[in-house]
């Protein structure tokens, strides 16, 4: 592990701190690259307008016209975060602005598939829908799109991901309308956004077509900021880049939620993970919310995380979110024993000079496919090296295929590598897709080996030693007047996530004593600059030297209502 100090640029500190933003703080920005206050105001009003997103103002039109028609709309899901909470941003708005006739339909994960595909978009036609809205999804369904039209209905897709290569060159499905940032000719500045942000953007579209056509006054109309709670959590469950317009929205909606105003089901997975609303952030997104609504769609059907959700009954949402719990439970068990099979298969790959290969591909028969995801970011956590984790497909019919999920590390872009390994080998991959972190393909069973030479190769050719070089990112030392709890709870309300990090701070500290908790965790008494403090390395059981760099957050322990300043060490530099 290299620990790496981040660049402070004192002129944005100085630019910070003369706007009134507290000094930690003011350093804490201008390296995430913040240079000035009005960066930092998170107010409606700052929003980028979804006329620059191309797409919007067409979606409103078909929308509008659809409601006036009296059609129905069915939403086709996604089984994720993003696509539970983008489906209900769009089943609560499209409600909330008048749409008498709103459905949906979530693609189960094993049995369907990703995406919006041709029996899928028969069974929207059965149902009685005129219109198709797709919601996280739909950008690479060139066939389903087209079955969709073929069968008379109107499609919209609203999707955030990369649109479908074929022989090098992007091809869109030929739908009614399609929004989506990363579509060619979108001068949107926030690529970034989830798939939940496309929909609601949509939303503010609609409405603002309603308005022009005098369904209600500016004074009258619905408010669609009800809908930030759901935003705020799928855009952080994503993953996704948290640049300014992403980080407006999840700021706006954590202020919902902190003051009581939020969905019965997000208040009810706060309390089925022990979480308290009033204090929520975006750790409680990341790590409690959005992982029990995943879990659905791991292993369950997401129906139930999208349920709760949508429901307004807060009895009925305390039930799902229970039952979420119970899955997630489930989910982690399951985890658990595939993640220590996969680190095994993993260890066994690690030659004589403990140098493991430049790629990791692991195939285990008993693996269950909807956690694969998950195994493959924690092996690509431990090793520094791009990984996939392959299951044997559930789905009637596909047994003899595998399905694989991969993680990759800064400087090596995932689905380009697929495209490379497709390209060299042809036939080996089924198929494919993803972006530069994480990616997904389909290989048969007799092609592991093939699929993981290939992927090999092209990791060989791509990383260097540089890259392989695991780096850890930090603010460097704390300065010991904030080592308080008061400014512990002040970085916890703040906005953090991908590509603006929490703050990670680090220096060379005393270890005073250490000692193994619960047999996995070392607890730390420490000496930061001559004052004690206590440490916490969670998931690490070797013993530190009396004297060690240490990357660490910052937490608040309370003890018989006392809090005290903990430090949670990330990584040790030796």
């Amino acid at each position: 592990m290299k620990i790496q100090v981040r660049d402070v640029p004192p002129r944005s500190v100085w630019a910070l701190q003369q706007a009134g933003i507290h000094p930690l703080l003011a350093q804490l920005y201008a390296a995430r690259g913040v240079h000035g206050a009005d960066e930092l105001d998170d107010g409606l009003a700052r929003l980028l307008p979804p006329a620059s997103l191309l797409g919007t103002a067409q979606a409103a039109r078909l929308l509008a016209d659809a409601m006036a028609a009296n059609q129905r709309i069915c939403v086709v899901a996604d089984y994720d975060c993003d696509g539970a909470t983008a489906c209900a941003v769009a089943l609560r708005g499209l409600k909330l602005l008048g749409a008498a006739h709103v459905s949906y339909l979530v693609p189960d994960r094993i049995v369907d598939g990703y995406g919006l595909t041709a029996p899928i978009a028969e069974r929207v036609k059965a149902s009685g829908a005129d219109v198709l809205v797709t919601v996280d999804n739909g950008i690479a369904s060139i066939d389903g799109v087209a079955r969709a039209r073929a069968l008379g209905m109107q499609v919209l897709v609203t999707d955030h991901h990369l649109p479908a290569l074929f022989n090098e060159e992007i091809r869109l499905p030929e739908a009614d309308v399609i929004v989506n940032p990363n579509q060619p000719g979108c001068g949107f500045d926030s690529k970034s956004m989830a798939g939940v942000g496309v929909m609601f953007y949509v939303l503010l579209a609609l409405r603002a077509e309603l308005r022009g056509r005098g369904l209600f006054d500016a004074a009258g109309q619905p408010k669609l900021d009800a809908l930030l709670p759901l935003v705020a959590l799928g855009t952080v469950a994503d993953v996704v880049k948290l640049d300014a317009n992403n980080r407006r929205l999840v700021a706006q909606g954590l202020k919902r939620i902190r003051a009581g105003a939020m969905p019965a089901g997000i208040a009810g997975l706060f309390k089925a993970a022990g979480r308290q609303a009033s204090a929520a952030t975006t750790f409680d997104f990341g790590f409690a919310l959005g992982p029990r609504i995943n879990a659905a769609g791991r292993l369950a059907d997401m129906t139930l995380g999208i349920e709760c959700l949508i429901t307004d009954d807060a009895a009925r949402a305390d039930e799902l979110a229970q039952m979420l719990d119970g899955i997630n439970r489930e989910r982690r068990s399951i985890e658990s024993g595939m993640r220590e099979q996969a680190q095994l298969a993993a260890d066994a790959m690690i030659d004589e000079d403990e140098e493991p290969p430049p790629a990791i591909s692991i195939f285990d028969p008993d693996f269950h496919e909807g956690v694969v995801g998950i195994v493959a970011s924690r092996i690509k956590d431990k090793l520094h090296r791009p990984t996939f984790v392959f299951a044997a497909s559930q789905a009637p019919g596909k047994e003899h295929e595998l399905k694989g999920s991969g993680r990759s590390i800064p400087g090596f872009h995932l689905r380009d590598a697929l495209d490379l390994v497709a390209k060299r080998h042809p036939g080996v991959l089924l198929r494919f897709g993803g972006h530069a972190m994480a990616a997904g393909c389909t290989i048969a069973e007799e092609n592991f080996e093939a699929f993981e030479h290939g992927l090999q190769q092209v990791a060989r050719e791509w990383l260097d030693a540089a890259t392989l070089t695991r780096r850890l990112e930090t603010d460097g030392p704390l300065a010991p007047e904030y080592r308080r709890a008061d400014l512990v709870d002040t970085l916890h309300r703040e906005v953090w996530g991908q590509g603006f990090a929490a703050p990670t701070f680090s220096e060379e500290v005393e270890v005073v004593s250490q000692r193994l908790v619960g047999e996995k965790h070392l607890a730390l008494k420490l000496k930061h600059q001559g004052q004690p403090v206590d440490g916490i390395w969670f998931g690490h059981t070797e013993a530190l030297p009396a004297r060690v760099t240490l990357a660490f957050r910052l937490d608040a322990d309370e003890w018989q209502g006392v809090k005290r300043v903990r430090f949670l060490v990330e990584a040790a530099e030796i």
